[in-house]
This record gives C-alpha cells, sequence and structure tokens, in this order.
C-alpha cells in the first residue's frame, strides 16, 4: 500500500485589516491546479469571509465548494483547538489522498504558536506539516506605530476583562505574531514612502529569527511559489520560539480564556442605495467604535451583489457576482466592536437608509 506524504499547511496570521483575506483570495484565484482546502477561522455569525472565499474555487461546483471551505466562528484558533479544530482536521485528514494543501486563516487576535503546536498531536503530526507560518504586517499602521488601524477599539475590547490571556499591550500581540513567523508579508507598501518602509523593516527585524525571510506586497499579490512549498515544519521547532504569552496556556487555566468581550452582530436590510448605506455604516462605526464591517449588500438597478469590507471608518468594496435567480435581494451586514446593541443598531441603520 503507497504511504501519502504529509500534507503541508500554510497558517496565515495578522491583525484585523492587515490583508490576511486578500492574500488568500489571491492564492486560491491563482491555485493553477493545486486541490486546496482552506480553514477559515472567523468572528462572526454569517461566515463572510469563508463566502469571498469560496467565490474563488475556480472550476469547481458550489457544492463542491463549500466542501473545502471549513469556517470556525468561536473566537480565536489558540482557544478552539480542542472544541473544532481537530475535528476539522480529521476529516481533512482522511481525505488528504485528494487534497495538495490546507490553508488557514487565523482571527484577528489569535496567538499562531498555540496553533502550530496543535501539529505535534500524533493523529496529526503523522499526516500533516506545517509548511509555514505567514504573518501579514499592516505597514501603514506599524509605520505609525499603531500595529494595527484603530488600535484603541482592540486594546479596549481586550481590556475589558483582567483575566484575559489577550490583555498584553497591542506591540506584545503583534511581536508573538511574528515570533511564530516563518515568512513575514509587509503589505499594503504602496501607502508609504521609502523612509517610512525603512522603519518598518526594522521595527519587524528586530522581533524575527535571523532566518526569516521578509518580503513586500501590495494586495498580497505575490507569486505562489513564494508563499507555498517552503517546508519550515514549524511544529518542530514552535516550541523553542519565545512568547509574550506562553505562560498562558500552562496548566489547565486554558478552559478559562474568554472572549465574551467581542460582539459580533448580524444585521439584515433591505435594498440599500450604495452611498447612503456606507455613509450610515462610517457614522455607525465612529459612533458606536464597531471595529470590523462585513457583507454583502442589494444596491437598487444592479444585477451583481456588492461585498462590503470596512476597518474602522475605511471601507472596501466592489461587486462580487450575480443574485441568483432564486436569491433573496437582501443585504446582510457582520458588524464586531465592543458591547454593542443589535436592535439599536439596526434601527439607526433603518432610520439612515428610511427602510
Amino acid at each position: 500500500m503507497k504511504t501519502l506524504a504529509k500534507l503541508p499547511v500554510t497558517i496565515v496570521t495578522g491583525f484585523l485589516g492587515s490583508g490576511k483575506t486578500t492574500l488568500l483570495r489571491h492564492m486560491l484565484d491563482n491555485a493553477q491546479g493545486r486541490r486546496i482546502a482552506v480553514i477559515v477561522n472567523e468572528f462572526g455569525e454569517l461566515g463572510i469571509d469563508g463566502e469571498i472565499l469560496k467565490q474563488c474555487a475556480i472550476g469547481c461546483t458550489e457544492e463542491e465548494a463549500t466542501g473545502r471551505v471549513y469556517e470556525l466562528a468561536n473566537g480565536c484558533l489558540c482557544c478552539t483547538v480542542q472544541e473544532e479544530f481537530f475535528p476539522v482536521m480529521r476529516e481533512l485528514v482522511a481525505r488528504r489522498g485528494d487534497l495538495d494543501h490546507i490553508l488557514i486563516e487565523t482571527s484577528g487576535l489569535a496567538l499562531p504558536k498555540p496553533l502550530v503546536q496543535a501539529f505535534q498531536w500524533p493523529e496529526i503530526r503523522s499526516a500533516c506539516t506545517v509548511d509555514a507560518v505567514i504573518t501579514v504586517v499592516d505597514s501603514p499602521a506599524v509605520a505609525a506605530g499603531t500595529f494595527a488601524a484603530f488600535p484603541e477599539q482592540v486594546d479596549a475590547q481586550r481590556k475589558l476583562d483582567p483575566n484575559l490571556d489577550h490583555e498584553s499591550p497591542l506591540h506584545e500581540l503583534f511581536a508573538d505574531q511574528l515570533s511564530s513567523a516563518d515568512l513575514v508579508i509587509l503589505n499594503k507598501t504602496d501607502l508609504i514612502n521609502p523612509a517610512e518602509l525603512a522603519k518598518v523593516r526594522q521595527e519587524v527585524a528586530e522581533e524575527l529569527p535571523p532566518a526569516v525571510k521578509v518580503i513586500e506586497a501590495s494586495s498580497g499579490r505575490l507569486p505562489l511559489d513564494v508563499l507555498l512549498g517552503l517546508g519550515a515544519g514549524s511544529e518542530e521547532h514552535i516550541d523553542g520560539r519565545h512568547s509574550h504569552h506562553d505562560h498562558h496556556h500552562d496548566g489547565d487555566d486554558h478552559d478559562d480564556h474568554d472572549h465574551d468581550a467581542f460582539d459580533s452582530i448580524s444585521i439584515e436590510l433591505p435594498q440599500a442605495d450604495e452611498s447612503l448605506l456606507l455613509d450610515a455604516l462610517t457614522q455607525l462605526v465612529v459612533k458606536h467604535g464597531i471595529l470590523r464591517v462585513k457583507g454583502f449588500a442589494a444596491i437598487p438597478n444592479k444585477p451583481m451583489r456588492l461585498l462590503i469590507q470596512g476597518v474602522g471608518t475605511r471601507f472596501d468594496k466592489h461587486f462580487d457576482r450575480k443574485w441568483g435567480a432564486d436569491e433573496a435581494r437582501t443585504t446582510r451586514l457582520v458588524l464586531i466592536g465592543q458591547e454593542l446593541d443589535a436592535a439599536q443598531l439596526e434601527a439607526q441603520l433603518r432610520a439612515a437608509l428610511s427602510v
């Protein structure tokens, strides 16, 4: 009986808005025949990131694409590996003869080290290896000294509970994401000048082992040969990588780890004027300190869905596909933030849109 080679796994980490989903979308759009399974660890009930990635399953039926995207919607992967991650990986291991690669996108506050350590478990280690941990850096945010867009909102959410693992300053979380990296992508370099880029490179280099490569990108557009096939075997050396949060996972106190500080609100609305909707969302972000907005909008007299992704008051939008003949033309949004009141937010949106 032929022995199957270990299935390579690439873990993509980075703060909210750094460009992780865009990078994965680029990788899937340019898979060049590779059979890739995707685990999307996102915070939100609608699975917006998962739906975005499913649009990239070029050459697959919708059913096949759905079967290749695994969404974990219960906080960061370091907290869910024992609950959701293991059974998903066991299913993929059973199918590894049909797969060439696995991509895992972690949530914005996830610590990659515990996830990589999960690949030391015998049942996973015998079948999979971590090809690389890729950390995506928001270069303009690091140049500005904030590490992430709207860091005050991230810090406020983390500090609500003094027992949270993620209560440390934002630069410590940034350092921990870098400390596990086998490859670092300085993203959005087109938005800063050469002097700022040099500053970012120096700051990132201070947190990295000497062997880790650092490359530049705009919107994550990089050749797949640069991103896949690194053969790092990260699970073999991850225990030696220093992390500010190592002590949090000693003993049994990991079960007390809680992410109730985050609220994820789902809102469904009828068709809405594009400019009115974006203005209304911007006002909501400013008024309620909303960290992230994701979703799809139905625009009157437009045959295609409008994909909306926002980090703070910065919104990206484009029409992603035509509405299905039997598909309800509705607007579906996920709002992520601190102590959000779903009824209040929906009422304010409806009032702004007069619906």
